[in-house]
């Protein structure tokens, strides 16, 4: 029973993340968004200490239950080495903690957390991993079928399903993906959580913890044969059937050795006090003092880091296509309203992609800089921030895109308009234009006269950089192609006002 609660806990935490990611609907978002704000590094980096509170005691009172139920990349695992285990039965054997990787994977991850160094805090963090994996190769497949179905439908004149724009956000994350999903999935597939319990910080962090587990797996040595199932079964190696000693510090309590131990010699239990007692040494029971300084040591690194802590095809009317836009050069990166600065974003951001599964309007995508490491970006080509959009910022998990309300995103700057005189159908061509000044929801644009080089007098956009906030329709709706007459510069500070 304790096994088909966890799995039935886990299904739900699974398939929750897996459709916030997916972006099939805001609805989900709103329903769901919780599961996103209690995994345990988005809470750090917001420093939500509830949910940081709650977790840690969780894992002092079952263990890390946490790593087996709510984290997606250790369901994902779970999910994967099943599979394994049924190409092959009895996979598994026990092996010794490697410390020596393991402390150092979290030492480097903590420097790099608290310099603000994204490269490697987005690699290692667990949940954006996965949620990379979902928004870079599950979720084109998603719109695929939802895009079939929508085609089918329309047969019937029913539109229950929208068609969804398939195009790629970035081509580095979706490699970076791709590499992360098979180097996971292949230790998953061959030693189950060899990840968790030596590359994971989390995992890690939550091992000082777990060692103080009330309820935990114990083997009953005057019932058990030594026939070694229990530790062929563990997919975290954490078994030593020999000496009748479970690794709590890897142990997810999963319940595998229980259901494949054929005498009853395991159980999942409270310690008692008479167990402590025990002459039999183990990896349970260890001397005080160190235990004393791992707890809080694992106090310190929980809640002391965080104080520092496309190419498709459109055509006009059937006739001719249309070229696509090309990205303009930003000497500044334009970020969503509500995350302050890119520098802000750098710091907090763990690159997760939540906000860009969320954005309905197409604007926000991974960044290519060494220093911004596949976190959030805005541009314009297949779509502009709407003024009355604030999805982004309902649905970070870590703070980095504080909420914003739909009353105020208006008055918030995030950059200001620049004319490319170049680009400019009226220069160039003599046509009269002014689409920019039409649609601009600030009116933060006028068209007034200029003498071309030539000595034509054109109507060509003025800009006043102080009303305008930086939400690219001006941008996006130019019809200058490849590259726009007007393109959006990002501010250093976004500006309220």
């Amino acid at each position: 029973m304790l096994r088909k609660v966890r799995i039935i806990l886990a299904a739900f935490f699974y398939i929750a993340v897996t459709l916030l990611f997916l972006g099939v609907s805001w609805r989900i978002n709103l329903w769901l968004g919780w599961v996103a704000k209690i995994q345990f590094l988005p809470a750090l980096m917001a420093l939500n200490f509830g949910v940081l509170a709650g977790l840690i005691i969780l894992t002092l009172l079952f263990g890390r239950l946490y790593c087996s139920i709510i984290c997606p990349l250790g369901v994902m695992q779970d999910i994967i080495s099943w599979f394994g285990r049924k190409a092959k039965k009895n996979r598994y054997s026990h092996s010794p903690e490697k410390k020596w990787l393991r402390y150092s994977v979290l030492a480097v991850f903590i420097v790099c957390l608290i310099l603000g160094f994204a490269p490697v805090t987005t690699l290692l963090a667990p949940y954006s991993a996965y949620g990379r994996i979902v928004n870079s190769l599950f979720r084109p497949l998603y719109d695929l079928l939802v895009n079939g179905l929508a085609a089918i439908e329309n047969n019937f004149d029913s539109y229950m399903f929208s068609e969804a724009e398939i195009w790629m956000r970035s081509v580095t994350t979706f490699i970076v993906a791709l590499l992360t999903l098979g180097i996971i999935g292949m230790l998953a597939w061959k030693h189950g959580r060899t990840y968790c319990n030596t590359v994971c910080p989390v995992g890690t962090i939550l091992s000082f913890f777990a060692r103080f587990s009330l309820f935990r797996i114990q083997i009953n040595e005057d019932k058990c044969r030594k026939c070694s199932l229990c530790a062929k079964n563990c997919k975290a190696a954490a078994i030593d059937f020999k000496n009748g000693t479970v690794d709590l510090t890897r142990c997810v309590a999963c319940g595998d050795c229980i259901d494949k131990c054929h005498d009853g010699a395991i159980s999942y239990r409270p310690l008692k006090l008479t167990d402590r007692s025990a002459d039999r040494p183990s990896l349970t029971d260890r001397p005080a003092s160190p235990d004393r300084r791992a707890f809080l040591t694992g106090a310190a690194v929980a809640v002391g880091t965080a104080a520092f802590a496309q190419a498709k095809i459109k055509v006009d009317g059937g006739l001719a296509e249309i070229e696509d836009k090309v990205a303009p050069h930003r000497g500044t990166p334009i970020t969503p309203p509500g995350s302050v600065s890119a520098r802000n974003m750098q710091r907090h951001c763990t690159a997760c992609q939540l906000c860009v599964s969320a954005c309905p309007n197409n604007v926000l995508r991974p960044s290519s800089d060494p220093l911004r490491f596949m976190q959030p970006e805005m541009s314009f080509e297949r779509g502009y921030c709407r003024p009355e959009c604030t999805h982004c910022s309902q649905v970070c998990p870590t703070g980095a895109i504080q909420a914003v309300k739909r009353e105020d995103k208006p008055f918030i700057h995030i950059g200001h308009a620049v004319w490319i005189e170049q680009n400019c159908i009226p220069v160039t061509n003599g046509d009269h234009c002014g689409a920019c000044a039409k649609h601009c929801p600030e009116d933060a644009i006028q068209m007034v006269e200029h003498t071309t080089a030539d000595g034509r007098t054109v109507l060509v956009p003025a800009i006043d950089k102080e009303r305008c906030i930086g939400c690219g329709k001006c941008e996006h709706l130019c019809p200058a192609r490849p590259f726009s007459a007007i393109y959006v510069e990002g501010r250093s500070t976004h500006v309220v006002g």
